[in-house]
């Protein structure tokens, strides 16, 4: 439930981040074409102006921008001025540019500026009447603006204080002011005269005449009579589309067909005809740019939300609308309703999608289940009804949390048919869990067979199996935990935690490991071949005792057989030769390994090592013929070449020899070797007290019934292990 909410809080986020971001795209009306640069400096350049290449309508409006920072200077190359403002038309502003153009002076000036006229005929642009004045500076001064025809347009400046007009930038005296400059002007030139006639000299006075922006006279306030240290002014520009190209006549009869834009043509005394564009009542933006003009939203603005306050104000496309205000009550509806509803499907989304999800689980582990052979487990249980249960059936959930999770730190040893992992039950036992790697789909039988009769094993030195869990990828069988390691490590590695084995030690080892043997080949109900016996194979409990382990090569026999073939697997330096040779494994191939073991336990040597000579890298090569040159004594572990009573040496030697025969038929039985090292170890002064062996074959296994198959909500789905150990128990 709780990340089903948080799950519809970051849905409802992301829908407002995405609407806040598409209004604010809608917001951001486009000014310039799609990869043109909208800006030179602080100055903004809206189309159809345009730097670069492809970036204006028409040559007339190419903008050049000298510099990279915000200090850059923009020019229009047209009239080659610099450019301080551009306007595109609007319901409140006409189209217009604000340009820096020089001071005009009379003949008899020495400062900056210019005494030539005023030019841009030719461009898109006229000095705009409604924008510019008209000043001039000078005493006895009458300037007049020519080529107007019949008009005349100037000003008078004298130099009496008698003739000034309070209340006004120029009073008329040394200064002088005419508003309302013609229309449609493109060329200005000022013709400086004096007043009073007579005064010829006075012509020789410096006079200054110029255009300026009146709302720039308004903002600065600067006094014109210091004009002569000015060098330019700002002047406006009204400036319209030409029509004589194609482009600007495509985009006339284009923008007459769309709702968000107007456009005006004109046929004035320019000497091309044009037009000009602007967005309609309700829309801002660049209306000479396919969608250019935007929605104004004006329920947003003050000023532009007309709507009594007891209606609601609806915005529309170009408009908006005044409806009667919904009730609290009524918009909390509108709001909480969607929600709950999107909050509800998604619960239903993600039950079904547990729920299907736990399903598969199921499907998956009865799947793995049938194919690790749990249906024929179940059968041979089922036909068992009356022995007493001894293996159990776990859950993957129940191993998974027993090891973590199969965590790295818990494993306790890898081989080339599994990992084994130190696990705790929910009952507090420890435990040994075998993670198998594969297993062999053909010996299905045999290996359920197998583990029915492993598991009625309760032999005092056999590694007693528990259970299994078969419900996942690969098998996990499950052990009693042996705390002390393997024999191996006691007798190869140098390690505090191993203390040396003394010989009594070693004597009891070996016949403990010789019952344990004895017992599976003749004792047990059904016979049963290890076919794997070596020191890392024979673990150490809490009280040094052997534990026969690792059943993973193992095979049963009916009684009356006396040899299983199969392909040949072992341990190198453990395998007998006989076996290899024929492929026939025997019970007297095992007690080869046993007495490999053996030897291992009277010389500390491992059972190939190259270090020995070449003919004597193999052990049990190396034991034989330093028995036959009578060099015992000089190839025995320095633990046992100290005991006193040698003649057990001597007798446990020979033993080892005869186990080792090459010829299997010469060989001792494990029921012969175990009396023999019984009957040693009585002469012994330290005589073992060895336990009843106990076999149960007639044990009740129990219900099947509750053993749980369930989805388990640590373990996904099986997982095949890639680590290298020989299964505790496998094919």
């Amino acid at each position: 439930m709780k990340i089903a909410v948080q799950f519809v809080m970051r849905i409802t986020i992301l829908v407002l981040l995405t609407y806040e971001l598409a209004e604010a795209e809608a917001a951001a009306a486009p000014i310039a074409k799609p990869d043109c640069n909208s800006s030179c400096g602080n100055l903004e350049i809206p189309y159809p102006f345009g730097i670069g290449p492809d970036c204006y309508m028409d040559k007339l409006f190419e903008v050049v921008c000298n510099g990279t920072s915000s200090s850059a200077k923009a020019f229009l190359t047209s009239i080659d001025k610099e450019v301080l403002q551009i306007n595109i038309s609007s319901y409140t502003s006409y189209p217009a540019v604000q340009v820096q153009m020089p001071i005009i002076y009379s003949k008899g000036c020495r400062s900056s500026g210019s005494d030539a006229a005023l030019d841009i005929s030719g461009s898109p642009f006229n000095f705009s009447y409604s924008y510019n004045t008209f000043i001039s500076v000078g005493c006895d001064n009458f300037a007049t603006i020519t080529g107007l025809g019949p008009v005349v347009f100037g000003c008078k400046s004298h130099c009496n204080k008698s003739n000034i007009v309070e209340g006004t930038r120029c009073s008329g005296f040394n200064c002088c002011e005419s508003i309302n400059f013609p229309s449609n002007q493109q060329k200005f030139h000022v013709e400086f005269r004096s007043i009073n006639e007579s005064k010829a000299r006075e012509e020789k006075a410096c006079k200054y005449a110029f255009l300026v922006d009146q709302n720039w006279l308004k903002s600065n306030k600067p006094d014109p009579s210091s004009v002569q240290h000015w060098e330019t002014v700002p002047v406006v520009l009204e400036w319209a589309i030409s029509v004589r190209t194609n482009v600007s006549r495509n985009m006339f009869e284009s923008h007459k067909k769309r709702r968000d834009v107007g456009c005006s043509f004109s046929d004035d005394d320019m000497d091309f005809d044009s037009f000009t564009c602007q967005c309609a009542y309700g829309y801002q933006g660049n209306p000479y740019l396919p969608r250019g003009c935007q929605d104004i939203n004006e329920c947003e603005s003050k000023n532009l939300d007309q709507c009594p306050h007891y209606l609601e104000c609806e915005n529309t496309e170009g408009s908006f609308n005044c409806n009667k205000r919904k009730s609290p009550l009524k918009l909390a509806i509108l709001v909480i309703c969607p929600s709950f509803g999107l909050l509800f499907l998604l619960l239903i989304i993600w039950w079904l999608y547990k729920v299907i999800k736990k399903r598969n689980k199921i499907k998956l582990k009865q799947k793995f289940f049938k194919r690790n052979g749990g249906l024929l487990l179940q059968k041979q249980l089922s036909s068992n009804e009356n022995n007493v249960q001894k293996a159990k059936l776990f859950n993957s959930k129940e191993l998974k949390n027993a090891t973590d999770c199969f965590n790295e730190n818990r494993i306790l040893g890898k081989g080339g048919q599994g990992t084994v992992y130190k696990g705790m039950l929910i009952d507090g036992r420890i435990v040994a869990i075998k993670k198998c790697n594969t297993v062999d789909e053909g010996n299905l039988e045999q290996f359920i067979n197998e583990i029915i009769i492993l598991s009625q094993i309760n032999h005092r030195n056999v590694v007693k199996l528990l259970g299994c869990c078969l419900e996942i990828e690969v098998p996990l069988l499950v052990y009693e935990f042996i705390p002390n390691g393997t024999l191996f490590q006691y007798l190869h590695e140098e390690n505090e935690d191993f203390p040396l084995l003394t010989w009594d030690m070693r004597l009891r080892i070996a016949t403990e490991i010789a019952g344990a043997l004895s017992y599976l080949h003749s004792a047990a109900s059904l016979p049963i071949y290890h076919r794997d016996i070596k020191s890392s194979n024979i673990l150490l409990d809490e009280k040094y005792r052997a534990k026969v382990a690792d059943f993973g090569t193992s095979r049963s026999v009916t009684i009356d057989q006396t040899h299983v073939t199969t392909l040949v697997y072992g341990t190198f330096g453990y395998l007998d030769p006989e076996y290899f040779q024929t492929s026939q494994f025997t019970e007297k191939s095992d007690v080869y390994s046993f007495g490999v073991v053996l030897i291992e336990l009277l010389t500390g040597e491992k059972p190939v090592s190259s270090t020995r000579s070449q003919e004597g890298r193999n052990l049990s090569t190396y034991f034989v013929h330093s028995l036959k040159e009578n060099r015992l004594f000089d190839i025995l572990d320095t633990q046992v070449s100290k005991v006193c009573n040698k003649d057990e040496v001597i007798a446990i030697a020979n033993l080892a020899k005869r186990c080792v025969h090459l010829n299997g038929k010469k060989r001792p039985t494990m029921m012969e070797v175990m009396m023999e090292l019984e009957g040693v170890q009585k002469v012994s002064p330290t005589q073992p007290n060895f336990e009843e062996l106990e076999y149960v074959r007639n044990e009740e296994m129990g219900p099947w019934n509750d053993v749980s198959i369930s989805a388990s909500s640590c373990l996904e789905s099986g997982s095949t292990s890639s680590s290298d150990v020989l299964p505790l128990l496998s094919i």
